[in-house]
């Protein structure tokens, strides 16, 4: 029991280690194909190091929320990091992992990221709530059903029974999960404010989403945005690795060899999915706001198309 408690926290301090490295990998690749002077992939640590060390500057009518919010989402994007299966599997927290509850922490952090931003009361904070609701609302019935397509093959919707399924069984090829994993590329790219959907990296009122809603926030309380927004990065990508490419993640009753084999496996699906990410983004364009309910429904019928291809097939 003690070993998995401490696998159990080996895997949530590395998710919430290795995520700026991810962020700054894939703004690194980036760079590159865009054929800009690409940042160090250690840039977005100094980022958080320069953000801690300063002065926080707070509205005078902002509320106990405003200043509780960044803790929140951090916690909840921790704790969502830490349940699902990255190097280890059927871990003490491993009930803990079920993709309904996965999706109402996500859906926790939102809100309170939405409320923070209109609770000061400027315009682009409300706006930015607004479109980010937006969004999720139409992302989380396709992202539902991503999970049900997986759940309805392992007959379960817990992740560790869902990996067990898929990986440490007999080969078999899912259909149903070809449109499940194209569906829920399409919803990560919604939920991590990626282009199609949002541009990180701009700051144009007329566009931005979640920058939109962090423009009051400075210092520590920032930093801890800019981490959770990380971590939720990388947890999408270990979450698509569980569903889609679980190979390669350990058993709790496995040898030490096969944890290391678990760590550098997942350290090279997080490389290459980041790198495609990167290309994705680098010839892509942004689309128009009104085009996004379009993408996320095309996402939704995608998932539910994977779930229709299972009962038809049975497989």
């Amino acid at each position: 029991m003690s070993t998995g408690i401490l696998l159990q926290l080996a895997q949530t301090f590395l998710a919430i280690l290795l995520a700026p490295l991810l962020m700054g990998w894939v703004n690194q690749c980036r760079a590159w194909l865009q054929g800009r002077n690409a940042p160090p992939i250690t840039q977005p640590y100094r980022t958080l190091k320069k953000l801690f060390h300063k002065d926080a500057v707070i509205a005078h009518n902002a509320s106990p929320l405003f200043r509780f919010a960044p803790y929140m989402i951090f916690a909840c994007m921790a704790l969502a990091a830490g349940i699902v299966p990255t190097i280890a599997n059927d871990l003490p927290f491993s009930p803990a992992a079920d993709v309904i509850a996965l999706v109402g922490i996500f859906a926790l952090a939102r809100v309170f990221l939405a409320l923070a931003a209109m609770d000061i009361g400027t315009s682009f904070g409300t706006l930015g709530a607004r479109r980010e609701m937006l969004v999720s609302f139409l992302a989380e019935p396709a992202l539902l059903m991503v999970f049900f397509t997986a759940s309805l093959i392992s007959h379960s919707t817990e992740l560790p029974v869902i990996v067990e399924t898929l990986a440490h069984k007999e080969f078999v090829i899912y259909p149903s999960l070809a449109f499940a994993a194209v569906a829920f590329w399409m919803v990560s790219t919604a939920e991590n404010a990626r282009i199609p959907v949002d541009n990180p990296s701009t700051h144009l009122e007329l566009t931005m989403i979640h920058e939109a809603m962090i423009l009051e926030y400075s210092a520590r309380h920032l930093a801890l945005i800019e981490w959770a927004v990380a971590l939720k990065l990388f947890t999408y990508s270990a979450l698509g690795i569980a569903l889609f490419l679980p190979w390669g993640i350990a058993a709790r009753g496995d040898s030490a060899g096969a944890f290391s084999l678990a760590v550098g496996a997942i350290l090279l699906k997080l490389m290459l999915g980041g790198a495609f990410l990167a290309f994705i983004e680098a010839i892509s364009a942004k689309l128009r706001l009104f085009r996004a309910p379009e993408y996320l429904g095309t996402a939704f019928l995608l998932a539910v198309l994977g779930m229709l291809i299972h009962f038809l097939l049975e497989v």
